[in-house]
């Protein structure tokens, strides 16, 4: 029978409804993306002079920036959302209703590798870790900004504008509502339960269960969500709390490598999916970064766009069984 289910982190309500993979057109798989173009590839190695001249990168053998020898590069992003010298648009007479503000802040885009692949998922694991911690480095340097939320888009069906796997970073001067909500639940958790760490309890919680949980290693728990939104919706967690992602400590780059490994196996290919690095907002005082995995198999519709309720048609345990297999 569907469940409506509110997620533990979030408080967003969704309907699992696992039936409906019944239905015509519900079976659910992924097929290869098409192979990039070298010569067209603008993050390619050699085509340095094709992206802005980039902020950081990692040349294990050394070298000057914007040649060859890198294994991550950071870029500004060529059509940036967030610029540091935006400018404040005049004042509307009516703030109540017409307000707007400059839109400052940074937007960088981070090379995973050097080689021409669409996906995380189709690099090792050693070069997803090398990644990652260039997400972290990256983090670190704009600590000072109130919210920093790295993203990775695979495929045009995610919003990926280019194909070459990459991560999107961007440094807000401001908290979005929905980061403040979860920041707010943390503390509202943390007061019910006299110091409880929200997301550290739902782990501990899912690990005596085991229905949801897909894989454990040293550092981190790989799970399907209570309420997941989309089908194999996953979330990585250290398996001791930490808040920020960018301090020391495990990254989950191993996990990571795991779990879009697992859901290729399942699904036949890499599928078109959207990630992304929770870490501590400004002014969190209980918090726990997580990285959460949303596979775009099915379409947002109606009820997710107007009500902001998720229909999914695979239930977070059956996600789990078959990844667990996979």
């Amino acid at each position: 029978m569907p469940e409506i289910r509110i997620d533990p982190l979030t408080g967003q309500r969704a309907i699992v409804a696992g039936a409906r993979a019944d239905r015509p057109g519900g079976q659910l798989s992924s097929t290869p993306a098409s192979a990039l173009d070298p010569e067209r590839d603008p993050f390619a190695e050699g085509h340095e002079d094709r992206t802005p001249p980039e902020l950081y990168a990692v040349r294990p053998g050394g070298g000057a920036p914007d040649t060859r020898g890198w294994t991550v590069r950071v870029v500004p992003n060529l059509y940036p959302a967030l610029s540091p010298a935006s400018a404040a648009p005049p004042p509307h007479a009516n703030p109540d209703l017409f307000w707007a503000g400059p839109a400052r802040g940074f937007h960088e885009v981070v090379i995973n590798s050097p080689e021409p692949v669409v996906s995380l998922g189709q690099l090792s694991v050693e070069q997803v870790a090398g990644a990652v911690e260039v997400w972290r480095d990256r983090m670190r340097f704009h600590s000072d900004s109130a919210c920093v939320h790295v993203i990775v888009n695979e495929r045009t069906e995610a919003g990926a504008s280019l194909p070459h796997t990459h991560a999107q970073l961007y440094a807000l001067d401001f908290v979005p509502a929905a980061i403040a909500r979860e920041r707010e639940r943390f503390g509202a958790y943390a007061t019910r339960t006299m110091g409880g760490n929200l997301l550290a309890d739902l782990v501990q919680a899912e690990v005596r269960q085991r229905e949801r949980i897909v894989a454990i290693d040293e550092e981190t728990v790989l799970m399907a969500p209570y309420a997941s939104s989309v089908p194999f919706q996953l979330l990585i967690a250290p398996r001791s709390p930490r808040m920020r992602f960018e301090d020391d400590g495990p990254t989950g780059a191993a996990m990571l490598h795991n779990a879009l490994g697992r859901l290729a196996r399942r699904l036949g290919a890499n599928p078109p999916l959207n990630l992304w690095v929770r870490t501590a907002p400004r002014g969190a005082e209980q918090f726990c970064w997580r990285i959460d995995i949303l596979p775009r198999l099915t379409h947002l519709a109606g009820l997710e766009l107007g009500a902001g309720v998720h229909l999914n048609i695979v239930a977070p345990e059956q996600a789990a069984a078959e990844l667990r297999d996979a």
